[in-house]
């Protein structure tokens, strides 16, 4: 019986024991950030602050390594290519203005659904020259983001330019200022 008792206690012991010891990483687990609609779509919203911003550091943390955009005309743009774009000051938005937001998760990638109302500048070499793009757009856009390590990584961004709503002038030089109707800031309606 002594012996029975003796085991008893010993097992209570290990059970206590195991309990002090993995209690603290359930705990740990527990509070790691999980996947959301609302985290998704709070992401989405830093990258397009970021864009506003022409914040080249905040976009090398929100876009994935192999981060792709495929315009609103077909052209692809890589993830290297694009944040020294925006950090040389060649691509800036002065408006953004998102709505109708959709965001559908599948595990641990979000797609999130945008309607883009942007305005902003292009700097680019048109027949051997620099101009400015200025441009004003409407916009469906897609972002594929995948969740790593506790937050969002955009990895793919789809545009599709709404017809006849893009307006835009070519004005020659890069220091050309664009204007832009009101509503220079990010916004989200809806």
């Amino acid at each position: 019986m002594a012996s029975r008792a003796a085991t008893n206690d010993f097992m209570a012991l290990i059970i206590a024991s195991l309990v002090l010891v993995l209690s603290p990483a359930a705990a740990a687990r527990a509070t790691v950030p999980q996947p959301s609609a609302k985290s998704a779509l709070s992401a989405e919203e830093s990258i397009n602050q970021a864009l506003l911003n022409s914040d080249a550091d905040a976009l090398e943390t929100l876009l994935a390594d192999g981060w792709i955009v495929v315009s609103g005309f077909g052209g692809i743009g890589e993830r290297k290519d694009f944040i020294a774009y925006v950090r040389a000051g060649d691509f800036t938005r002065s408006k953004m203005i998102l709505s109708d937001p959709r965001v559908r998760l599948y595990g641990n990638t979000a797609l999130v659904t945008t309607h883009l109302n942007a305005a902003g500048r292009s700097i680019k070499e048109r027949n051997g020259q620099i101009v400015s793009d200025c441009f004003d757009v409407k916009e469906r856009q897609t972002d594929v983001l995948v969740w790593k390590n506790g937050s969002w990584k955009s990895v793919l961004l789809h545009e599709t330019v709404i017809p006849g709503t893009l307006r835009r002038t070519v004005i020659p030089g890069r220091t050309a200022r664009c204007t832009v109707a009101p509503g220079g800031s990010l916004q989200r309606s809806g």
